[in-house]
Formats: C-alpha cells, sequence, structure tokens
C-alpha cells in the first residue's frame, strides 16, 4: 500500500481542468476507503502558466515535478495562444518536462473493452480482444534533433528543416523498456522503422536486434516498416503485442491505435524516465486526447481517460496494482451498463456528462470495495 507518496497534479487548459476533478475524486475515494495516504500538490502548465507566469513551463513546476514520485497530467492548449511564437506555445511545456526529467519511454496501451467492440472503427471480429502497448520514444528523434527552424536559402525562399538524431543508447534503453513489458503480456515485439530510406532507421533495426540478442532472446521480435505497420494495425491489429517506434512514427501510430478503440477519450499513457540508484523513477501519466477546446466548459468530456492515467500511475509508480485494477474493473461495468459520453455514444446507450460518469464510476469502486 501506498503511504504520503508525492503525485503532483497539473490540470493544464481546455478540458483537462474538468476530467481532472474527476481523477482528484477517485484519489480522495482511495483515501478515504482503502486507508491510502496521498501528499498531493498541483501546479500551472500550458497556457495556464503562460497567463500567469509568462512561460508553458516555469521552473516552479520543473522543480515541482522533480519532487514528485509521479505527475499526473491533463492537457495544454487552445485557440487563445495559437498567435504566439512557436518557443511560447503551451505544447512545449510538456515537451519540457519530459526532456528536464529523461522520461524518454512513452507507453500507450490499445485496449478495447468489450462493451465498446461496436464503436471501434473496425468490424468487431477484427478487433475483438484486443490488447496492443506502443511503446513510444520521448526525448530523441526529429521532435529534438538539431539543426531545425526555418531559414531562407540563396535564391530567398524559405526552407523548413527537421532533423532525426538517435544515438544508441537513446535505442537501446527504450528497446529494453519495450522487451521488459511483453515478458509481462504475450513475448512479442515489433519494432517499426524506415530501414529501408533512413539513416537513423538502420541504426534503429541494428540496435534494437543487439538488445534483442544479447538480453531478451526470450522474447519474440519482428521489424515492421512504419508504412506498412501502419496498415497492418488497420486491417488486422490483433496480431501485435509490443509496438516499439521512434518519437515520429510513435506519435502517429499511436494515434492510429486509438482510432481501434473508438475514442482518444480512453486512452491513458505513462511517460517513464530511467531508474534510479534510489529504485524511484519519474513518470508523469497523462491521457493520449488533447485539450478539446471546442468542448471546453460544457461538461461534456469523458473523463476515462484520465482516470485511466491514475490507475496506470497506481500501479507502475505506487505499486499499487489491487487499486489500480478495481478503477479499471469499475470503468468496464460502468461501459457494460450503458453509460457513454458523447464521443462514444451508440444507438440506445444512455448518454451522460463528464461528472455523471464520474459519479457512476465512484458508484462501481464503493460496490467492488463493499464485494
Amino acid at each position: 500500500m501506498a503511504a504520503n507518496k508525492k503525485l503532483l497534479i497539473l490540470p493544464g487548459d481546455g478540458i483537462g481542468p474538468e476530467v481532472m476533478s474527476q481523477a482528484k475524486r477517485v484519489l480522495a475515494w482511495l483515501q478515504r476507503r482503502r486507508a491510502v495516504s496521498f501528499e498531493v500538490s498541483e501546479a500551472l502548465v500550458g497556457g495556464a502558466a503562460i497567463d500567469a507566469a509568462g512561460d508553458p513551463c516555469p521552473e516552479a513546476t520543473v522543480a515541482a515535478a522533480r519532487a514528485a514520485d509521479a505527475v499526473l497530467f491533463g492537457s495544454v492548449g487552445g485557440p487563445k495562444w495559437d498567435g504566439l511564437p512557436f518557443e511560447q506555445r503551451p505544447e512545449l511545456g510538456i515537451l519540457r518536462l519530459r526532456k528536464e526529467l529523461g522520461l524518454f519511454a512513452n507507453l500507450r496501451p490499445a485496449l478495447l473493452p468489450d462493451a465498446l467492440v461496436d464503436a471501434s472503427a473496425l468490424k468487431p471480429d477484427l478487433v475483438r480482444g484486443l490488447d496492443i502497448m506502443i511503446v513510444r520514444e520521448s526525448t530523441g528523434g526529429i521532435y529534438f534533433g538539431e539543426p531545425r527552424g526555418i531559414h531562407r536559402d540563396a535564391a530567398g525562399k524559405r526552407v523548413g528543416i527537421d532533423t532525426e538524431v538517435y544515438s544508441e543508447e537513446e535505442i537501446a534503453r527504450v528497446a529494453r523498456v519495450a522487451f521488459e513489458l511483453a515478458r509481462q503480456r504475450r513475448h512479442k515485439v515489433t519494432s517499426v522503422d524506415k530501414a529501408n530510406v533512413m539513416q537513423s532507421g538502420r541504426l534503429w533495426r541494428s540496435v534494437v536486434a543487439e538488445v534483442h540478442q544479447a538480453e531478451f532472446p526470450d522474447v519474440a521480435l519482428e521489424h515492421m516498416y512504419a508504412d506498412n505497420c501502419a496498415m497492418q494495425l488497420a486491417s488486422r491489429p490483433l496480431q501485435f503485442d509490443v509496438i516499439l517506434a521512434s518519437n515520429l512514427f510513435g506519435d502517429v501510430l499511436s494515434d492510429l491505435a486509438a482510432a481501434l478503440t473508438g475514442s482518444l477519450g480512453m486512452l491513458p499513457s505513462a511517460t517513464l524516465g530511467a531508474l534510479q540508484p534510489d529504485g524511484r523513477r519519474h513518470a508523469l501519466y497523462e491521457p493520449v486526447h488533447g485539450s478539446a477546446p471546442d468542448i471546453a466548459g460544457k461538461g461534456v468530456a469523458n473523463p476515462c481517460a484520465q482516470i485511466l492515467s491514475l490507475a496506470m500511475l497506481l500501479r507502475i509508480s505506487f505499486g499499487m496494482a489491487e487499486e489500480a485494477q478495481m478503477i479499471e474493473t469499475a470503468i468496464e461495468r460502468v461501459l457494460a451498463s450503458g453509460l457513454r459520453t458523447a464521443d462514444i455514444m451508440q444507438p440506445g446507450k444512455a448518454r451522460v456528462g463528464t461528472a455523471v460518469m464520474g459519479e457512476a464510476i465512484l458508484r462501481e469502486l464503493d460496490k467492488l470495495a463493499a464485494a
């Protein structure tokens, strides 16, 4: 059981504060019904931080994140800040946290509950039982490589440059995370690259194979080009267990996998740092969905991804597997009862808002605790 674990909450912008409020209700339930204690603090990030401090990720937020055992993140961004220079955009808040905390391994599960099989973009027989874990490298690659920027060439024409850069150390450490996860699942890793046309892809494939041979021979490894992986996800997704990908390819493929589950509003994620000598590791947990400014403030956002992100946090950072499973089971039961937020609405189901969905999850948690 966790006792006085330090948890930093960063609600952010858009629907972030709304869905985070439901996750906080679950936290309060855990402290009340499961006799656990958390040291909870909050800080600003994204547009909210820009408005208050002129910085999408102030030093105070970085310091609080470093001191925490885990960070629960909401979302950032919105049209209010669209006119800012690139280096001041709200989205840089999450990028800075990943970089400052060394959060290099982004875990994005694509899990489809039986109750939502009909909400998938694919036919039910193609996705029933879907359970994929995408491991995305998150501090390197084209989002961070240098040189980058927009300049004018000799003819005065604008040229945009982004550079894909990976070292073998960066590739090896995220590969180990993927192989270790596969050992806990179905013992298969699909490593994604473009080794046919990219030098960084050639190195990626080589290093992943070396780590596999030296440390994880008990796990099956296959290599797949990124474009083929996208096609396979859209046609035969059940073949995958753990997908390992670079920052760019992992970003694209994880959103494609989200379509298989019916909604981004159901998908949590975790981003992990290296294991430290004291046994701790920095970790940040967030829903895959964005700030959804078009529905912000309307009370209709789906809180499930935020609450499931909390469940991942409990399991991975706090060692509270039983409580994490209770939360996941409660959400499955609510969905099975027919309650739906707008993003996962289906014919014949009952449409509810953010707060009612949160209340329904708490009622199921009460039933599970009493069983």
